[in-house]
């Protein structure tokens, strides 16, 4: 039996949200100050009065301005290594170790950016779909390249990744609303299972 897994990343495999900790491994200093900046705009978040992906964006690129995407990805590898296990689920670690790798395709379904994904999803031997960071000239921008993967967004990116194979099974892993169309499309789906 041929099996597709799809992981949510934060708060599914890891005990923590990653991009406040990411974010403050690559610049403490900054990340506190933008964070107090930014908390009347947690604060309409929550109120359901400002759009999630805008104060996202915001937040990421005020700590993360002036980064090249080398610079990044040199401290993408770093918060890896930094943090990497004890950010992860020991129920996820034990599930990802005995997956049957000759029958099964594992994918990581990210809101985060790839940025601080990928050195996570390549340990995993996985493939990532996620928020992607854009750079333009090696800096990155203010902007995702492309919709910011969430929600409906994260089916339309599996989808698109699939297209045209062929599998017995399809099993989705998640614990927020954000995982719910993914929960919703696959065959058979686990909330909160490694909590």
């Amino acid at each position: 039996m041929k099996k597709l897994y799809f992981f949510d990343f934060d708060g599914t495999l890891t005990y923590k949200d990653t991009m406040f900790l990411f974010l403050k491994f690559c610049n403490p200093t900054k990340f506190y100050m933008q964070f107090a900046l930014h908390v009347p705009l947690f604060i309409l978040l929550k109120l359901k009065l400002a759009e999630a992906e805008k104060v996202k964006k915001s937040l990421i690129f005020k700590v993360l301005k002036n980064e090249t995407k080398q610079s990044l990805e040199k401290k993408s590898q770093l918060f890896f290594e930094a943090e990497f296990p004890q950010i992860i689920r020991e129920n996820a670690l034990d599930f990802i170790k005995n997956i049957d790798r000759e029958n099964t395709e594992s994918y990581i379904v990210s809101a985060s950016l790839d940025i601080w994904v990928q050195p996570f999803a390549k340990h995993f031997n996985m493939e990532l779909l996620a928020t992607k960071a854009e750079f333009i000239n090696d800096q990155l921008t203010k902007n995702f390249a492309g919709a910011n993967c969430n929600k409906i967004e994260k089916v339309n990116r599996i989808k698109e990744a699939i297209s045209g194979k062929k599998y017995d099974k399809t099993i989705a892993f998640g614990d927020t609303s954000g995982d719910s169309a993914m929960l919703k499309w696959a065959d058979e789906s686990h909330f909160q299972f490694f909590h």
